[in-house]
Order: structure tokens, then C-alpha cells, then sequence
């Protein structure tokens, strides 16, 4: 399938705005989409299992993520797209269910997050049944204002009322974090890259002690990186 949607409107409506779902070569095109915040858990654009997806010049605000991306995506771009509210541009949760498939390429460019509760999120339950690859991500030019959690890998993750005790650290982890990159000891993040970064907290913030936090990931850090990365 060969197809542009465009100049499409979607307002208020329950669970996901836009479900793309086992499809190919799709341009959605100036999408607005608009839920009040506080709503419940509402995605603006949800996308699982398909290939050469492109979303562009769209604004969205929503209660849950304005774009999550789900397992089985190959080749997916994201540009100029405007966030917020929500809780930012997240791949995942992955690892919930047998059978899932790896993603594989993914590129975000030129958004602007404003008022978000988190900004580029890749989140893995940590109990997963099957084994999979989340891989070749690149996020360049984006700009974030008023993010409380700007940046996170969590392979830690567990909605779950009955979690193990790694629930705890999940809750610290994310916590007016700069850099919250906490990954699996069984199955580390590797090449991690963070270059030309400049975030600052909101003048009437006081800077936490931990801006960075690290575990089991690999990878460098290049340029000017501000607040000081732990890779």
C-alpha cells in the first residue's frame, strides 16, 4: 500500500487517535490532534508491525503518549511534529506479550516537545517472554521546553501493581532526570550516543544532585553534553 493522509482532524476521542497497524509506505501529513491532558491515557498516534511509516508536519496533544511506537516497526520517520501535552514520543512498552517482533530503525527530527511529562522514551517491561532488538535509533534537532523527564531508556519498566522490588528503582529513576538511561544487566544497552545536548532546568528549579543516571548501558559522549552525561 502507497498512501498520504493528510489534513486530518481528530479531537476527544478514546484510546488511540490513530491506530497504524500491519501497514506500508503511509505518510500521515498535518494530523492535528487534540484530548485534554487530563484525560485518561489516550495516545495520540499508536503505531505496531509496519514498515515505512512517515509522520510530519502534525501538531498533537493528548494525556498519554503523542506517538508510541509498538513491536514489529521497521523504518519509521517523525518530523516536525509539535507535542504536548503528553507524555512525549516513546517506543514501547515492548516485552509485554510472546511472539513479539524487533524494531528496527527509527528516525525523529525537528519536534518540539513543550509541557510534556517525558520527552524520547524506550521503555521494555522487565520480565519479558520473548527476546527481542530495539535498534538504530536516531533523535536529532529536537527541542524540549518545560520536560520533566527529557530523556529515558528504561528497561526496567513495570506498570504493574505487583512488580519486584526493582519497581523502587524504577520510581527514583524517573525523577527530574536529565539523562535516565537504566538498562538490563542481562541484556545491556550498547552504542548509546549523546551529542550536542544543552538542557537546563526552569529558573525557579533547583537542580537535583543526580541530573544522569547510568546503569548497564554503554556508549559516549561527544561535543557539548550539558548537564554532564555518566557515559
Amino acid at each position: 500500500m502507497n498512501a498520504t493522509i493528510k489534513s486530518i482532524s481528530s479531537i476527544n476521542i478514546k484510546f488511540f487517535h490513530i491506530h497504524i497497524f500491519e501497514l506500508r509506505n503511509i505518510t500521515f501529513d498535518s494530523i492535528k490532534i487534540n484530548t485534554p491532558g487530563d484525560s485518561p491515557n489516550i495516545d495520540g498516534i499508536h503505531i505496531a508491525d509496519s514498515t515505512n511509516i512517515q509522520v510530519a508536519n502534525s501538531v498533537i496533544g493528548t494525556s498519554d503518549d503523542c506517538i508510541s511506537i509498538g513491536s514489529g516497526c521497521t523504518n519509521l520517520t517523525i518530523f516536525n511534529v509539535l507535542c504536548g501535552p503528553g507524555h512525549g514520543i516513546s517506543v514501547g512498552s515492548l516485552g509485554k506479550n510472546v511472539g513479539e517482533k524487533d524494531v528496527i530503525g527509527l528516525n525523529v527530527s525537528n519536534c518540539n516537545l513543550t509541557g510534556t511529562t517525558n520527552g524520547l522514551r524506550s521503555k521494555t517491561l522487565q520480565s519479558s517472554p520473548s527476546r527481542l532488538k530495539a535498534t538504530d535509533f536516531v533523535f536529532e534537532h529536537i527541542i524540549m521546553n518545560n520536560v520533566y523527564n527529557p530523556i529515558i531508556i528504561n528497561q526496567n519498566y513495570c506498570p504493574f501493581a505487583n512488580c519486584p522490588k526493582k519497581r523502587v528503582l524504577e520510581k527514583r529513576y524517573e525523577n527530574r532526570v536529565a539523562y535516565n538511561l537504566v538498562c538490563s544487566e542481562v541484556a545491556p544497552c550498547e552504542g548509546v550516543e549523546l551529542s550536542d545536548i544543552s538542557l537546563k532546568y526552569n529558573d525557579n528549579e533547583k537542580q537535583p544532585k543526580n541530573t544522569s543516571i547510568c546503569v548497564h548501558v554503554y556508549g559516549s559522549s561527544n561535543g557539548n553534553v550539558k548537564p554532564d552525561p555518566c557515559i
